[in-house]
């Protein structure tokens, strides 16, 4: 006799191949639109300092980041492009996470690992990260990306130092996610 257990429906992803389609013409649009490439550092920058600027006014005058910033930018920084863009971005990760039946608030994880766990290595990669993109002049989608599309020197190598990092850490990391 068998078990009439209900099983869950799972939902497939979209095909990479086609979202590496759908993502090269994502870009495109994006250079002949604006006339630059994609990036999402800029955003989080113009957040930032938006931030510093209206809650402490006194630790921006004193910040020479903040200065090198307004330096370079005249107006309001959430005004900038980036910005809009990373709104949508979000705006559509929460849309197809809806339509796929996939939005919900949990935390993904390894059977050998606690959410807690997760959530920690997730917020010290995330501050890495956000480092590393100051110390490159970029994110991934910056750098490597709208590198690669105009097949710049410096998009092709760090492209190939993201990957060869990722595959030279994921050994030590793998006991997170198996």
């Amino acid at each position: 006799m068998e078990s009439s257990s209900p099983t869950k429906k799972v939902r497939a992803y979209m095909n990479p191949y086609l979202a590496g389609v759908l993502l090269g013409l994502v870009l495109l649009a994006a250079n002949f639109i604006s006339g630059r490439g994609l990036g999402a550092s800029g955003a989080v920058k113009s957040v930032v300092v938006t931030s510093v600027v209206t809650v402490n006014p006194h630790a921006a005058e004193s910040s020479d980041f903040i200065r090198d910033y307004e330096k370079g930018h005249t107006g309001n920084p959430m005004k900038n492009w980036l910005v809009f863009q990373m709104m949508g971005v979000i705006l559509g990760a929460f849309v197809s996470g809806i339509l796929s039946g996939r939005l919900s608030l949990k935390t993904e994880h390894g059977p050998q690992t606690t959410s807690k766990k997760r959530l920690i290595f997730a917020v010290a990669g995330g501050i890495l990260f956000g480092f590393g993109s100051q110390l490159g002049r970029g994110c991934t989608s910056g750098s490597a990306l709208s590198g690669l599309a105009v097949m710049s020197a410096g998009g092709i190598l760090t492209m190939m130092a993201i990957f060869g990092t990722g595959y030279a850490l994921a050994y030590f990391f793998r006991k997170n996610w198996i």
